[in-house]
Parts: structure tokens; C-alpha cells; sequence
């Protein structure tokens, strides 16, 4: 991935994501499951509290990543791509609004890293950070339940 006119850390920063990826083409083979193993890890998903964060998996933390007023919106938006494809690799995903500033998405997506949560192998956790209370949502005025929110009040 091209890193021209970024901050300086950005291309080292990637290249730690990039690291961070769980699944390669040796490994695949190794997570598949059978369909009771399946069964047994959504068991575990909607019955054990989580025990780990995601960074605890991934291996990275969140003073990995500078702040967001150091960076440009540029620079936040690449981190946020590869963080994703990184996530991906995990089973992983961070549903964000379609309208959500660049650093705002990029300030959830590095907390992200000190959430618990459990990692699936056959398949995939979210975060959405929308628990469906608006006024105490971390999306704040992005919220996409605040539009039925306000027009229930």
C-alpha cells in the first residue's frame, strides 16, 4: 500500500497491522470446524464473560496508535482500512455510520482494542458501540437509533 504524504509513523504503523493478521493460507485449514464445535463455541459466546481484549489477541494496544489531531484525515482513513482488513482476519468487525467523522471512527476503532471480547473461529463478532439507549450511546449524535429515538420522545 502506496503511504505517500503521510505522517511518518503511518507506514510503520501499517506495517504493524499487518503483523497483527491472524488468519494466513497455513492456518486456514486448522480452523475449520465441525458443526458441533461450532455449537459448543456459540455456547461458550452467549454463556462465558469474555476474558481477553481484542488487543490481547491481536497483540496491539492502543498507545500504538497516535492521537488523532497528530494525524490527517488521510492518514486516519488508512489506518481505519487496514485495521479492518486486520480485524477481518480475527473473525472481527467494527460497524461504524456510513457518516462518522475520520477521527472519531478512527478514535473507536483504537479503543476497540482495550474492549473484551471473545474471538470466533468459524465466525464473526462485532462491535457496533450502539447499545439502542441514544443518550448514552458512544456514537453520540451519529447514533443511528436517535432518528426513532427523538420521534418516540
Amino acid at each position: 500500500m502506496p503511504v505517500k504524504d503521510h505522517h511518518p509513523y503511518i507506514p510503520h504503523l501499517l506495517k504493524d497491522i499487518a503483523a497483527a493478521h491472524r488468519i494466513n493460507e497455513e492456518t486456514k485449514e486448522e480452523l475449520q470446524k465441525t458443526f458441533e464445535e461450532e455449537m459448543e463455541e456459540v455456547e461458550r459466546y452467549v454463556s462465558e464473560e469474555p476474558a481477553h481484549t481484542l488487543g490481547y489477541y491481536c497483540g496491539m494496544k492502543a498507545e500504538d496508535f497516535p492521537p488523532p489531531e497528530q494525524l490527517s484525515e488521510k492518514d486516519m482513513r488508512t489506518v481505519c482500512k487496514a485495521f479492518n482488513e486486520m480485524l477481518w482476519t480475527w473473525n472481527f468487525t467494527i460497524d461504524l455510520p456510513k457518516n462518522l467523522p475520520a477521527s472519531f471512527a478512527y478514535t473507536l476503532m483504537v479503543a476497540s482494542l482495550d474492549k473484551k471480547t471473545f474471538i470466533a473461529i468459524s465466525g464473526f463478532v462485532s462491535f457496533d458501540f450502539c447499545t439502542g439507549y441514544a443518550p448514552d450511546c458512544e456514537l453520540k449524535e451519529y447514533c443511528p437509533c436517535l432518528e426513532y429515538w427523538n420521534k418516540a420522545e
